[in-house]
């Protein structure tokens, strides 16, 4: 056919007319078999709403001719089939919702058109801590103080799920988001309104890439882009460049898929794939699990990509039968992807697709290693940990330093626990969490984990009792084959009980260490460590006693536990000495790949997760007994610490309010590289001395009330007090860590917030500088809409990470980027200057506009507004308030 843009229709089979697909594979045109497969989803969902005319002709053309210079600013509109969203992302989504249908009504619409229109699925993860473990009734017992704590949230988001049509809550204690998401939600194909086609997401959570292990195209969007999402409106993206990541070789005996995760990570980081999609082939991934691919896609945001995509193969169709899902449905899905040419034999590179960039991991090449202490992609192999951690301690204060001075390395402090002396030196481990969507949803390293505690308590070791020990399980079907196989019982007695359903100490809920051990640890000054199987180890994240955190496979996670310190070489000495004096080493104890492998095919079976997904809804007595309003305005509760309506609508017009040049803006602050989502807003608790918890106590709420800021992020108070109030932050203009900036017509030093509040009175708008990857992390919308209430109008940096750009793009925060071979050190920029940006009448994306000094000097930046659509939201003041205007018109 000459027209590329034509779609052909026709029925996946001839007994069912009425199911039809879009057969974009038979068009007459060789290139679309050249197509990366995440491109092919993204053209069908293009070519399916077409129709609204959505995509040009042309761009069809260009997609088609996948060569990277054509396609370089091509705008594609994707909509995507699905929504989800967790807890701290959800609480803030409805809120807003609520606040616009508020806002529709003034402005003489409709409230009852804000509503989801793309299906969205929330599940409540993100809530519960670990405040009880190393007891048989920890999960209880955290399950009812997440309860107690969050009462008031959990109601209003049950308002939402009834008040919101086509929005599905999975309430507390069923499992992380990307786990629940991957064994239960994701379809792989979609059968809806009488067509089949791919299954594709955003979430609020920047892993929700870890579905792309399964073929489910997927990633992580802001907040506020979802919620535009939920209300209809397509992504506006320029199409990415795909690089090709061949697999080769098979992984050795001992190495696990965190293994994997962690060298592709830290190759991946080295390779630069900001912004862009890497998609998995070569004959190493038919050696794969699809939990070892959803291990491997869970970790995208890491390494800086936008999506990790594995596209569907026979392995994906048999996950499909072995968690459960319905035999005719996955039949059907295998028999549309063979037709639509979308079923890939890795084995077959006859099959494989034209990439804008090859890079090569021969699989074994890996070895067992961990990553930290500060940063994902700083690998570290097993057997160098030892002598890397002691590297780190004299090593200058950074990424891979703490400036310990070297007579000091050695430092001892003794101490009682329970009646029993110990010690604590710099590198002892104090917090061993398996935990994180990461590894829990994975079977050989989770059995792994059972099995290695299994030969460890048999050779007589034990954890230190003041370890905090925990098992938070992705989903309660980990728990089942856990205690099927026997082995949940021997983690046990190692102290890894479980301790709930959710992220837990992956983001900072990992509650309270002993009043002792933090007295030990601040006496010494030490360098006390946190080993988890998580995905992120950030500064200040995972406790604030931790000043080392170290991301590894849940066996080692054990392992070290066991050791009670990272300065251990496994190769040399032993984990411990048994009651009888035995030593017993690492390797006496880890179990072998196909020991794992009988056991998993013994007990991970399908009847699991039919039993445990089938009643995933209701099996929460607390959540059904929960009593929320009917009606489809929310009332607000002025007395709420927890719930509050958002400033963000107070003054919207349906006019247009024409974007004004930037005068003269202080800096409120000045960073360097690698500023996290977790810096700018952080998750965890809330300290007893910050401006938040002073708002909290003049609400009259006690330090045990205060929660954490995770939870209060339907609250714009407590989060504008909270944003940059990260107890690890590094300021240029402070010369130590901590939240606080200096106040420059006062010359005083304050918190941010009260600085931010001074500006704010006295009328002065407000930037921040940064360096490279500035807002790596996750996918929080706090991290711009707290800039955005402090008065921040923009953020002038080297990089950007892709979703906290878009996020401050859905704020109408201005995303400034210095041109190549400029940054704040080439034009000589203290911070202490104040700038005019100047705002042209006629913008384009990605413009040139000048920046002018107080000084006199000036220089040009790009504006990072990507596309016509993004414009679009920055003249209307943000997405929230384009959707308004749209739905009230």
């Amino acid at each position: 056919m000459n027209n590329p843009f034509e779609r052909i229709v026709e029925p996946l089979d001839a007994k069912e007319p009425l199911k039809k697909f879009f057969n974009l594979s038979k068009l007459e045109d060789v290139r679309y078999a050249r197509l990366p497969f995440s491109i092919r989803v993204i053209l069908e969902a293009a070519v399916r709403n077409c129709d609204e005319f959505l995509v040009k002709k042309h761009d069809v053309e260009n997609i088609l001719n996948w060569k990277v210079m054509q396609c370089k600013n091509v705008e594609v509109p994707f909509k995507p089939a699905r929504v989800i969203l967790q807890d701290f992302t959800g609480v803030p989504a409805v809120v807003d919702f609520a606040a616009m249908r508020d806002a529709v009504k003034k402005l003489g619409g409709d409230p009852e058109k804000i509503n989801p229109i793309c299906p969205a699925d929330l599940v409540i993860d993100h809530s519960i801590q670990v405040d009880f473990n190393r007891r048989s009734d920890s999960l209880q017992k955290n399950q009812d103080l997440e309860f107690e704590r969050n009462k008031e949230r959990f109601e209003f988001l049950k308002w939402g799920s009834q008040a919101f049509k086509n929005m599905r809550i999975i309430p507390p204690g069923s499992g992380i988001i990307h786990q629940v998401n991957l064994e239960y939600l994701a379809r792989v194909v979609m059968d809806q309104d009488g067509y089949y086609y791919p299954d594709s997401v955003v979430g609020t959570d920047s892993h929700t890439t870890m579905v792309d292990g399964l073929g489910v195209l997927g990633w992580g969007v802001g907040g506020i882009e979802a919620e535009a999402v939920m209300l209809g409106q397509p992504i506006s993206m320029v199409l990415p460049e795909v690089v090709g990541y061949k697999l080769l070789g098979n992984p050795q005996p001992l190495v696990t898929s965190t293994d994997i995760v962690l060298t592709i990570t830290k190759h991946l980081r080295q390779v630069g794939v900001v912004g862009k999609f890497v998609e998995f082939f070569g004959p190493g991934v038919a050696q794969l699990s699809i939990a070892d691919r959803a291990t491997i896609a869970n970790m995208c945001p890491e390494y800086g990509a936008t999506a990790a995509y594995f596209p569907v193969d026979d392995i994906s169709i048999g996950y499909l039968v072995q968690t459960g899902r319905d035999k005719e449905k996955v039949l059907c899905t295998k028999k549309y992807l063979e037709a639509v040419g979308m079923l890939r034999d890795f084995k077959n590179s006859s099959q494989d697709p034209d990439f804008t960039q090859v890079v090569e991991l021969d699989l074994h090449t890996v070895v067992p290693c961990c990553s930290g202490p500060k940063r994902p992609q700083d690998k570290v192999a097993v057997s160098d940990m030892k002598k890397d951690f002691e590297t780190c301690l004299g090593a200058k204060q950074g990424f891979k330093g703490f400036q310990i001075a070297p007579s000091q390395h050695n430092t001892v402090i003794k101490f009682n626990f329970e009646g029993c002396d110990f010690e604590l030196t710099h590198g002892s481990v104090v917090i061993a969490a398996i935990t994180s969507c990461t590894n829990t949803s994975n079977p050989s390293v989770m059995l792994g984990a059972g099995l290695l505690a299994k030969k460890a308590v048999e050779a007589g070791l034990t954890v230190k009792p003041y370890i905090k020990t925990s098992l938070s399980p992705g989903s309660g079907v980990v728990t089942y084959y856990l205690r099927e196989s026997g082995v949940m019982s021997y983690l046990s007695q190692l102290g890894f009980d479980v301790v709930g359903y959710g992220c837990m100490t992956c983001i900072g809920n990992s509650g309270p260490l002993p009043d002792t051990v933090v007295e030990t640890i601040t006496q010494g000054d030490l360098v006390a460590v946190g080993v988890l199987s998580g995905n992120r180890n950030f500064e200040g994240r995972v406790h604030p006693n931790t000043r080392a955190n170290y991301l590894a496979s849940p066996p080692l996670v054990i392992a070290y536990a066991i050791a009670g310190t990272v300065r251990i070489d496994f190769e040399k000495e032993p984990l411990g000495i048994n009651a009888s004096g035995k030593k017993v080493f690492l390797k006496d104890i880890w179990p072998t790949r196909n020991e794992i492998q009988a056991v998993e095919r013994q007990f991970v079976i399908p009847g699991m997760f039919k039993e445990v997904y089938q009643k995933i809804e209701t099996v929460n007595e607390s959540w059904n007994a929960l009593n929320a309003p009917s009606d489809k305005l929310y009332t607000w509760n002025p007395k709420s610490t927890y719930i509050k309506s958002p400033p963000f609508f107070d003054d919207l017009t349906l006019a247009l309010q024409t974007p004004k040049t930037v005068e003269d803006a202080y800096v409120l602050l000045n960073f360097g590289d690698s500023v996290t989502t977790d810096h700018i807003s952080p998750a965890g608790n809330i300290a007893r001395n910050s401006p938040a918890a002073r708002y909290l106590t003049s609400r009259g709420l006690t330090p045990r009330e205060f929660n954490s800021y995770g939870s209060r992020r339907g609250n714009d108070a407590v989060m504008a007090r909270g944003t940059f109030a990260n107890i690890r932050l590094v300021n240029k203009f402070i010369d130590k860590q901590g939240p606080q900036t200096v106040h420059f017509p006062s010359g005083e030093t304050l918190d941010v917030f009260d600085a931010a509040e001074r500006y704010r009175q006295a009328g002065h708008p407000l930037i921040v500088l940064a360096g490279k990857e500035y807002g790596a992390g996750s996918s929080r919308d706090w991290a711009a809409k707290g800039p955005f209430l402090l008065g921040v109008k923009a953020v002038l940096a080297e990089s950007y990470e892709r979703i906290h750009r878009s996020n401050l793009v859905g704020m109408g925060v201005i995303p400034l980027q210095y041109l190549p071979g400029e940054d704040a050190r080439t034009l000589g920029l203290t911070g202490r200057e104040r700038y005019t940006i100047v705002i042209p009448e006629n913008l384009k994306p990605q413009m040139n506009i000048q920046i002018k000094l107080d000084t006199g000097k000036s220089f040009h930046a790009i504006m990072r507004f990507d596309t016509d659509v993004e414009l679009t939201y920055f003249h209307n003041g943000g997405i929230l308030n384009y959707m308004i205007r749209k739905m009230a018109s």
